[in-house]
């Protein structure tokens, strides 16, 4: 049977971008791909700036909120990444056989690095850890947003570098599962949903908070008045109720919003409605969480366990491999 992984990194509480793009998906695939191996990437968090005790908290608030969003333990695995030291030492393993060049053309590196002006080591070597974060599992599909699909090659290549290079058919090539909801705009509509940017909807807000952000939230800009026939597929709101509407009020949206029979904020308020009966009850599942947070220490040891598990056994093989599991004795 496939193997599953995926990480996300520890920006503290989902907003919904992360939910409707990765983990609204991870959920599912856990009721169809046992043992599957979720990760909260907190080695590629400390590739940047960073506060030490915000850490801390942020790697405390996202383990609560996939769990709070309906990450099993009892289906999947979900671990911090620092809990499993293999995944650096594979990472280094991994390093040695990645030409700088295939690094240095990765899109975000590029991005991330024309905005510094002392660039850390971490940022080029980002995503050879994330290869190792695959591979040690040995999973061969990986659940994606498209601006992963990159990074993801880079470990196809890697898989492909390790067992040409040692003559063995032993990591596979691990394939990209696309998300159903592949890029969430920001409420802005001018980018990417985003913490850093202001444009999200955390998972925990209340009711009012959402409804605050909903208000003034872009939509078809070329809907002046009220009047005005909307153009649905171009309007982020509308792309926000194909994921918190049933088909039937998506389509009866659309119809409202092309002969203007609705302004944009009864748009919004018909969204706002979805939105709260979809994410009540993951609200009120954190709230149990915090009041319970044994419960959050003992899913992430029993995740680790099992990851680690998995993942020394990877390095067992991987060490005779590459000629590190022992001394070639005189006669």
């Amino acid at each position: 049977m496939a193997r599953i992984f995926s990480g996300i990194q520890p920006s503290g509480e989902l907003h919904i971008g992360n939910y409707l793009g990765a983990v609204k998906n991870w959920t599912q695939l856990q009721e169809t791909h046992p043992g599957a191996i979720y990760c909260v990437v907190d080695y590629h968090a400390i590739t940047g700036a960073y506060d030490p005790a915000v850490l801390r908290a942020r790697r405390w608030g996202m383990a609560k909120s996939l769990l709070a969003a309906g990450i099993d333990p009892a289906k999947s695995s979900l671990f911090m990444q620092s809990d499993v030291p293999e995944h650096t030492e594979l990472s280094w393993i991994f390093t040695t056989i990645t030409p700088l060049g295939d690094l240095e053309r990765q899109t975000q590196f590029k991005d991330k690095s024309s905005k510094l002006e002392s660039i850390p080591a971490g940022l080029l070597m980002y995503p050879v850890l994330q290869s190792a974060d695959i591979l040690l599992y040995r999973a061969d599909s990986v659940p994606v947003g498209e601006d992963q699909v990159q990074h993801l090659e880079l470990a196809r290549d890697t898989s492909r570098k390790f067992n040409a290079k040692f003559g063995v058919e032993y990591f596979p090539e691990p394939k990209p599962l696309l998300t159903p909801t592949r890029r969430i705009m920001g409420l802005d509509g001018n980018a990417k949903m985003s913490k850093s940017l202001g444009n999200t909807v955390g998972l925990l807000e209340s009711d009012d908070e959402i409804w605050q952000k909903l208000r003034p939230a872009m939509t078809d800009p070329q809907r002046v008045r009220k009047s005005d026939p909307g153009r649905p597929e171009v309007c982020n709101i509308f792309q926000l109720h194909k994921a918190f509407s049933a088909e039937p009020t998506v389509e009866h949206v659309r119809q409202q919003c092309e002969t203007a029979g609705w302004g944009c904020m009864d748009c919004k308020k018909v969204l706002h409605e979805g939105m709260v009966q979809e994410l009540t009850p993951i609200r009120r599942r954190a709230e149990q969480l915090d009041a319970e947070p044994q419960r959050v220490l003992d899913a992430l040891a029993s995740g680790a366990a099992a990851a680690r598990g998995l993942a020394q056994e990877t390095m067992r093989q991987v060490r005779e491999i590459v000629g590190l599991d022992g001394l070639a004795l005189p006669a």
